[in-house]
């Protein structure tokens, strides 16, 4: 039984992951997949393909869904992946009782080619900018409503700023957000919807910070991985990273669509690239073993099979600091998931003894 890697740029984890893998004597290994020409009928020499970079590359998303079609695991879900986008993001977050910014979608600036004016008729023109910023405040975040990386990511902290930084956005859908003046940054690797890694982070210079150096309140830290759990459940994403920026005890969730986050070791330095590799390998090998999570039942899967939007009502918002895990948030399923979460404090136990 073979597991495959599909890989980008990185050069640490895709090599520790295999050899990870390779030496944990489950009868699975490990390798880099090789891609050719695809006929729509190719059976699959790899029980899972683990998918690290289709998400630039529209070639693999392609080969990688007609993977699932014809019956491989695939982690991430490419279909799920390919449906997937920052404001939805967003709106279900909140709908599910996380702290999330104000966010407002924008209208592209520029189109491609052959797209007319009598193509855009049923926008607003020009846009109602004072009530925009007036949801948003000021400063505010322009972004992407679909990217990653921090590409294309401005603090505007005037109307000006902002139509400045909308002028050279081109094609790309933007949204407008909420600043929100952190004390602290986290970012919540979750593995498999049941293993959670919180991790500080600057933001600022992008790197992460070391837990003995940065403490985390634990009831902060059991809201942000009750959060983190039930967001990856809801999206339906075996592999991502949610970050929260902190502003007076309350976690924001301020971007959790990362299904393929960095791990390699010069970012997330020694300690969590162990940690992350363990975990991602024992996930692997378990679903080519036992199971089919591909096409495991999620809500989000509602709206994509045209049932209507999941039964989210009867999620609360909850309190800025519970004590654990609350099933009147996150269901029964999640309940049980939330019992079996690995937690950092075991997270750093492991650590140590490496």
């Amino acid at each position: 039984m073979k597991i495959g890697i599909l890989v980008g740029m990185e050069s640490t984890f895709p090599p520790a992951l295999i050899e990870k893998i390779n030496g944990m004597d489950r009868g699975v290994t490990a390798e880099y997949v090789k891609i050719g020409g695809v006929s729509m009928t190719d059976s699959n020499e790899y029980r899972l393909i683990f998918d690290r970079i289709s998400h630039e590359i529209p070639f693999y998303r392609s080969y990688l869904k007609t993977a699932v079609l014809n019956g491989t695991i695939v982690v991430n879900n490419p279909f799920w992946w390919s449906a997937d986008e920052k404001f939805f993001g967003y709106a279900l977050a909140s709908r599910l009782g996380l702290a999330v910014p104000k966010t407002i979608l924008l209208p592209q600036k520029s189109y491609i080619p052959g797209v007319t004016e009598a193509s855009l008729r049923n926008l607003e023109f020009p846009l109602d900018w004072e009530a925009i910023t007036g949801h948003t405040g000021m400063p505010a975040i322009l972004k992407p409503h679909d990217g990653g990386g921090w590409k294309d990511v401005y603090k505007v902290n005037s109307i000006e700023e902002l139509w400045a930084d909308y002028d050279r956005s081109g094609t790309l859908a933007m949204v407008l957000q909420e600043f929100i003046d952190f004390t602290a940054y986290v970012r919540c690797y979750c593995v498999a919807r049941k293993h959670v890694l919180v991790m500080p982070y600057d933001p600022h210079n992008r790197r992460y910070l070391p837990r003995e150096d940065h403490p985390i309140d634990p009831e902060l830290e059991d809201r942000m991985v009750r959060d983190t759990l039930l967001i990856n459940e809801a999206l339906g994403y075996d592999l991502n990273t949610v970050e929260f920026a902190v502003k007076d005890g309350v976690p924001y969730a301020i971007d959790f669509t990362n299904p393929a986050p960095d791990a390699d070791i010069w970012s997330v330095t020694e300690p969590y690239f162990n940690w992350i590799t363990d975990a991602v390998a024992e996930m692997l090998v378990d679903y080519a073993i036992n199971g089919t999570p591909t096409v495991r039942y999620h809500r989000w899967s509602k709206w994509l099979n045209g049932d209507g939007a999941p039964d989210v009502q009867k999620a609360v918002a909850a309190p800025a600091r519970p004590k654990r895990p609350r099933k009147a948030a996150t269901g029964e399923k999640v309940e049980k998931k939330a019992a079996k979460t690995t937690r950092t404090t075991k997270a750093r136990k492991t650590m140590k003894k490496d």
